[in-house]
């Protein structure tokens, strides 16, 4: 069993026991949405501490849950897996996701800092990213982002540090990928 040094911060109480059952691991579950400040102000500290990893659900209240941690505790690491491999019988979660792709998911958490490179509005148009749904989602894809729409993603490039050239690298091995698909 795989030992896991940071606390994984989790939904609920399936996706710990998930993790639990997987990993040998320290939880901490946020129950949905009904977290405070309590549960951020621990996150913070360990974050400071020991390090925490957040994995979420693959859907809105996930990323709401993601977005109130990045405010509060930044220097927490971030693992994402995606929507298609986290789905259930009745909904979308962590507790669905199969071991490989959470480990997978695990080794390639990133960290969001303040951001020192702006990829400007109109860079990212010349890219392409903002009328090819399917080509943004790539990208997201490559850099372990999880699902972003295009607000989303300029954001958390600035804030990950990744330069133009980096992406555009990545948008145009989606380009060559494509051209190889049947028409």
């Amino acid at each position: 069993m795989k030992h896991i040094e940071e606390l994984l911060v989790v939904e609920g109480k399936h996706d710990e026991a998930r993790l639990k059952k997987l990993f040998d691991c320290d939880v901490l579950t946020t129950n949905g949405l009904g977290f405070g400040e309590d549960t951020l102000e621990i996150i913070r500290q360990a974050s400071e501490n020991r390090g925490v990893i957040v994995l979420t659900d693959p859907d809105h209240p996930g990323q709401k849950i993601r977005d109130a941690i990045i405010q509060k505790a930044p220097k927490c690491r971030h693992a994402f897996i995606e929507r298609k491999d986290a789905i259930g019988k009745r909904n979308v979660g962590v507790e669905y996701c199969d071991e490989g792709k959470l480990m997978k998911a695990l080794e390639s958490v990133v960290t969001f800092g303040e951001g020192h490179r702006e990829i400007t509005a109109a860079q990212y148009e010349s890219l392409g990213l903002s009328g090819d749904r399917a080509k943004r989602e790539y990208v997201s894809s490559q850099l372990h982002l999880g699902k972003c729409n295009n607000k989303r993603l300029r954001k958390y490039l600035s804030m990950l540090d990744i330069d133009l050239e980096t992406v555009r690298k990545i948008a145009d091995s989606y380009e060559r990928e494509s051209d190889r698909l049947p028409k």
